[in-house]
This record gives structure tokens, sequence and C-alpha cells, in this order.
């Protein structure tokens, strides 16, 4: 199964998270984007797939509108993309993804969230080495042979395909997201993302136990209490 298994479970287990923290997030991730190009998703690809994306996550389409409309005023934020490396207990890594209008408010509740569990935050690079970062793309089809010779044709190179339940699955390099999504909307009709996720997937993974996986489930839940933060990655089996 892998990491498309992985992810697969991941993306069902956020059902079960707090609306507020997935609806804030995707609310600035639509914000963004259409400040960021033309505030019309007819016009703007990516705002159309990030918009889509948060409809399948069941966000309010109240939510959705009012973010566009925000794009649309003079002024507002802007938000920035940060990832933070850091080290748990054991040989434990994470790495913290935000998007954030102001990166001193975001790594100091970072930094606080180390600190207080006793662990310590790294320098860049000091962890992303061990991770391959990666879309993982998932669409309802039973014709895995077809799709990776269409994807192929168009010069886009795959890591891995799988069919798991009647879902298509498919890994690349997080570069080529867009690519394979055009080539899918290309050749398909009405095509069902099931899985539409671009992350960071460690490269190993380890086991804790004890006072050490009680300590790094408390950063975890200190982390997801950041608003800033959007994913928390880490090579715990959990």
């Amino acid at each position: 199964m892998g990491r498309a298994y992985e992810v697969r479970k991941a993306s069902i287990q956020k059902t079960g998270a707090q609306k507020a923290k997935l609806y804030s997030n995707f609310s600035k991730e639509i914000y963004q984007a259409a400040k960021s190009g033309i505030p019309d998703p007819d016009s703007n690809i990516a705002l159309k797939r990030i918009m889509e994306k948060a409809k399948r996550s069941q966000v309010p389409s109240d939510i959705i509108n009012r973010a566009v409309e925000k794009a649309k005023s003079s002024g507002g934020e802007d938000y920035k993309e940060v990832i933070y490396e850091g080290f748990g207990p054991n040989n434990s890594t994470l790495m913290i993804k935000c998007l954030t209008d102001n990166v001193n408010r975001t790594v100091a509740n970072v930094r606080e969230a180390f600190n207080k569990t006793k662990n310590k935050i790294g320098v860049s690079n000091s962890v992303s080495y061990n991770y391959d970062h990666l879309a993982i793309i998932g669409i309802k089809s039973n014709d895995e042979e077809k799709i990776m010779d269409m994807l192929l044709n168009e010069g886009i190179e795959i890591k891995d395909i799988e069919s798991e339940e009647g879902i298509v699955i498919i890994t690349s390099s997080f570069h080529d997201a867009s690519a394979i999504k055009d080539c899918l909307e290309k050749n398909i009709s009405n095509v069902s993302y099931e899985i539409d996720e671009v992350g960071l997937y460690p490269k190993e993974k380890i086991k804790l136990s004890g006072e050490s996986l009680d300590n790094f489930t408390k950063l975890l839940d200190m982390l997801d209490n950041i608003d800033d933060v959007t994913d928390v990655y880490h090579n715990v089996e959990l």
C-alpha cells in the first residue's frame, strides 16, 4: 500500500478534525490564490482547483465566496507559505507547514510548542532531506494501464501508480501535480478526485512508545492548535 494508502487514510481522518481550522485554512488558500491572479475561477486555474478541493472537503459555499470577494478588495493580508523543521523524542522528526501573514508570530508559536515539550526546532534542511515532496492524486477508475499510458504520452514522469478499490492512485513529484490534473481533465470527462494531496512524506518511519510517544502526541496537539499551521508531517507510526 505504501504512501498512497497512508495519504488516503489521512484524508479520511481529516473529516474528524476541527472544522473551524479546516475552514480557516481553505479560506486563506482561496484568498491567496484569488489575490495572486485573477479572482475568477474561470480564468484562474489554481483558484478553480483549490475551490473544488474545498467543496470536496465540505467547506460551506459562503466561506469560499467570502474569501474570493475579500481578494477583490484593495489591501488585505498577504499570506506566505513557510515550512519549519524539528526534532521530537527518540529520533522522531517533523515538518510543519504554515500559511501566515506574520512570520515572526508563527515561528514564535511553533518554537514555543517545541520548547514546552522539551523538543527542538531545527534549521533549514536539517530534517527535509529525509522527506520526499510528492503529489498523490487518486481518481475513480478501473483502468490503471490507460491512465499510465495517457500520462507517459504527455511526457509526465510518475513515481508510482496503483489501483485500490476502484481508485487509481498516482504518485509523482509535487512539481507535476498541475500537469497531471491537466492531462486527466483533458482526457477524462467529469474527473472525480478521491485523493488530492501535495505533501512531505518520510523516507523511513519509526515507532515510539511510553513517555516518548506521550511527549510526541502532546507536541502534535500543540502544533495543531496553532492557527497558522496547516499540516504537520512526521516520521512516526501512529
